[in-house]
């Protein structure tokens, strides 16, 4: 869950526990600029997550990737540009993620639920 605190001090986004995530803002903060606070936060995240995996599935299936980036997308979960090595990911899942999850992946709540159970640590075709 989101807890938001306001103070006069500079923002930032406080992750101590897998209960609460702590957004802390100036009181005269828009929603908008919440949710910037909040979207770089995962960005920086998860980019620190996503460099082990890309490591990890080079070598599994014998490719290399010449740069990734962390992007905002309103249609797609991410996309794949094979002739220059480039894939962007999806910095946001939405409910219609949701949803496909639910069709093509039923039992992904369990897969979250083990996921979460782990330490936290600091051509072109889409998907």
């Amino acid at each position: 869950m989101l807890r938001v605190i306001e103070q006069e001090a500079p923002p930032k986004v406080v992750f101590k526990t897998k209960t609460y995530i702590d957004l802390y803002v100036r009181p005269d903060s828009t929603t908008e600029q919440r949710q910037t606070i909040i979207n770089e936060w995962y960005r920086t995240e998860l980019k620190k997550l996503i460099q082990p995996i890309i490591d990890k599935w080079e070598k599994q299936i014998g490719v290399s990737i010449a740069d990734w980036q962390v992007k905002q997308m309103k249609t797609k979960w991410g996309t794949c540009n094979i002739e220059k090595r480039r894939i962007w990911i999806n910095l946001d899942h939405n409910d219609r993620f949701l949803t496909l999850m639910e069709k093509y992946m039923p039992q992904w709540k369990f897969y979250k639920e083990e996921l979460n159970r782990l330490p936290v640590s600091h051509g072109e075709w889409t998907y």
